[in-house]
């Protein structure tokens, strides 16, 4: 062989040497790191920018895909200690021509962390509302998307300001009154007696906690290696303190059924989105929701837990866009 190509393949497997073991040390060393790049990754390669806005003192978060036009924006609410990347699964499977809006939820990622805010339902959808007045979001009826506390929170935007949005889904929501717990909530309510505010299974300390946690959120079983389990705590432990906080004000008589007390005011054509085998939140809520809601469809998933957004990416964006197809009379465009 040509010692000038003997060379070439020296230098390329040095030069490919040196991205390899950055990779292999940030994947040991600080996965949460690895975490973190993963989807400013991802958030570039499908085309969403992130920006801030101010209301007053208060900063908003916020990434977006494409412009306002003659469909909806749509405006999607994350749930519990989550952010807005946790859409870019289903940002995915959108089409392109649809003007996207993902903010981080009041006290998330991004956006302000106040001791002196109301975290409670009411507080987080007035606080959102101020997002919406900012962007002139509602300059034109737009697109609700919520989930889990999102969907609380969304539900309840919905009845306070009917004029700013022309449809909502409701993905597993939070917010709503049971005749009977599930296991979780009967397991919840344990913790809440005994004071072990510590014991949350929704704030995991450990990786073998956010394994358990993983577990609960969903019906399929992820084989997540125990460095990105690390890396996913990492990620967390530092707003551990005020996940509790956030989640003892949810869970408290002022929000527990913010929903529920407010779905009958809901008069926008609604979509209800769960999974069948959600084990946090009982999929029973999605018939509630559509007795007390006049024009309401439910789409039920099968083989799918309370993690719908990250398990079933694909199907929930189609649900969404022939939900908006059917809704608004707009082109569907076909998801590949």
């Amino acid at each position: 062989m040509d010692l000038d190509v003997v060379n070439m393949f020296v230098i390329a497997g040095g030069t490919l040497a040196i991205p390899i073991l950055a990779f292999v040390a940030s994947f040991l060393l600080w996965p949460s790191a690895l975490i973190k790049i993963y989807y400013w990754y991802w958030r570039r390669a499908l085309g969403m920018q992130v920006r801030y806005v101010r209301h007053e003192d208060y900063q908003f978060c916020y990434s977006f895909r494409g412009r306002p036009g003659h469909k909806p924006s749509i405006l999607m609410l994350h749930g519990f200690s989550a952010h807005k990347d946790m859409w870019l699964t289903l940002v995915k499977f959108l089409p392109k021509n649809l003007h996207l809006v993902c903010v981080d939820m009041p006290g998330h990622e991004g956006t302000t962390r106040s001791s002196l805010d109301d975290l409670s339902i009411d507080g987080q959808v007035k606080r959102i509302h101020q997002f919406v007045e900012c962007l002139k979001l509602n300059k034109k009826p737009f697109h609700l998307v919520g989930t889990s506390m999102g969907g609380n929170v969304a539900g309840v935007y919905a009845a306070y300001y009917p004029s700013d949005i022309c449809s909502l889904s409701l993905v597993c929501p939070a917010g709503l009154q049971y005749s009977s717990d599930n296991q979780f909530i009967q397991r919840l309510k344990e913790l809440q007696d005994s004071a072990a505010i510590e014991k949350i299974p929704l704030i995991p300390s450990t990786p073998e906690e956010m394994s358990e946690m993983l577990q609960l959120c969903s019906y399929v079983r992820f084989k997540v290696p125990q460095q990105i389990l690390q890396g996913l705590v990492d990620v967390r432990i530092p707003h551990n303190s005020f996940y509790r906080k956030l989640f003892l004000e949810i869970v408290s008589e002022k929000s527990r059924y913010s929903l529920h007390q407010n779905m009958d005011k809901i008069k926008v054509p609604t979509q209800i989105i769960w999974g069948k085998q959600d084990q946090v939140l009982d999929v029973s809520g999605a018939d509630m929701l559509a007795k007390a809601i006049a024009n309401c469809q439910v789409d039920l998933l099968e083989n799918c837990g309370h993690s719908v957004v990250m398990e079933r990416p694909r199907k929930t964006a189609k649900l969404i866009v022939d939900f908006l197809a059917s809704v608004h009379n707009t082109d569907n465009k076909k998801l590949d």
